[in-house]
């Protein structure tokens, strides 16, 4: 499982990278989200995959005994695919906006479009 993984993040990553050096500003923006995933991935990769109960101590006992799930990767890919889900709607907002107002979505238009201003 973890070798699939693997291959999964990587793959992820050399599709986000591609996609970021493309000069339509929707392809970067998916190219970061392809990346974000990826990055998720990795950190629940990285928090080691465990078939386990759950981190919950009885109270008849005062420590965990036993294979118990490691919630703080869980947490922290909850946290960033919330923040990541802000970030892209911004992004995607910003982007309707520039294309509305200067029908272009390539970027180095957008850069001499600035400059002709």
């Amino acid at each position: 499982m973890e070798i699939l993984l693997a291959i999964m993040i990587g793959f992820l990553y050399a599709a986000g990278i591609y996609m970021i050096m493309r000069r339509s500003i929707v392809k970067l923006i998916l190219g970061i989200v392809l990346l974000g995933n990826g990055v998720n991935l990795l950190i629940f990769l990285l928090g080691r995959i465990t078939k386990g109960e759950p981190p919950i101590i009885p109270g008849t006992e005062s420590v965990i005994e036993g294979l118990y799930a490691d919630p703080i990767p869980q947490a922290l890919i909850l946290t960033a695919i919330v923040i990541s889900f802000g970030l892209q709607s911004f992004a995607i907002i910003l982007v309707k906006r520039a294309y509305k107002v200067l029908k272009t979505d390539d970027l180095d238009q957008l850069n001499t479009t600035d400059e002709n201003s």
